[in-house]
């Protein structure tokens, strides 16, 4: 497989003003516009983050244009924290500039604890728009009360999301995701004997993902 990465680093204008956009893309014809969000910008998320970066090295190499980019108040991101309101008005604006970059292509969103629960926001902004996205890709989905005082509600989601969180997730406990899961009948996948961040398992998120690829098709590949 060529891993040849094309990239674009970019600020484009946003509801409040500018968003760093780290744009990268394979090198043959993109079969799908994937966007991935990173964890609470005020506990030193960044799209940096390992994860983040897993998730997003393997779409992009599943065939997707990739789309990370930093939330209000983080690196060349303009705006303050605006507890996932404003930061889905920004993954909006970014889907947008990434579908008149690259076409119209099919548009997969994907995130990280706090970035996942704004994936699942920008769903249902899109469903509301009508584009629904292609496919979901939740990883340590922030849901239920969570550590530091803080509490999120997110709403259903497609039946075949995938949805990947740590048996020992400290910070999001697992029950809170099964709970919020349970009523939809949908899946968790869980990983044994890992925490929030996944140390040791990142290879693993990586085969999920592509299992999850082969068997949902969700660029109708």
């Amino acid at each position: 497989m060529n891993t040849r990465i094309q990239s674009e680093r970019t600020v484009i204008a946003g509801p409040v003003g500018g968003i760093e956009v780290l744009a990268e893309r394979p090198d043959h014809a993109p079969r799908a516009l994937a966007l991935i969000g990173h964890p609470h910008p005020l506990f030193g998320g960044t799209m940096e983050n390992k994860v983040v970066v897993t998730v997003a090295r393997a779409l992009r190499e599943l065939g997707c244009v990739t789309l990370r980019s930093q939330f209000r108040g983080v690196g060349a991101t303009e705006g303050t924290h605006d507890e996932g309101r404003g930061e889905t008005d920004d993954q909006l604006a970014v889907i947008e500039h990434g579908l008149n970059a690259y076409g119209d292509l099919p548009v997969i969103v994907a995130g990280f604890s706090f970035g996942a629960f704004v994936a699942t926001r920008v769903a249902d902004r899109l469903a509301e728009n009508g584009r629904p996205v292609a496919g979901m890709v939740l990883v340590g989905l922030a849901a239920g009360s969570v550590e530091g005082v803080r509490h999120y509600e997110p709403g259903p989601v497609r039946d075949d999301a995938l949805v990947i969180h740590g048996e020992r997730d400290q910070v999001v406990p697992l029950a809170n995701v099964l709970a919020w899961a349970a009523p939809q009948n949908l899946p968790v996948a869980v990983l044994g004997d890992s925490g929030h961040f996944f140390h040791g398992k990142l290879h693993v998120l990586r085969v999920l993902i592509e299992r999850w690829w082969r068997a949902t098709t969700p660029a109708g590949q």
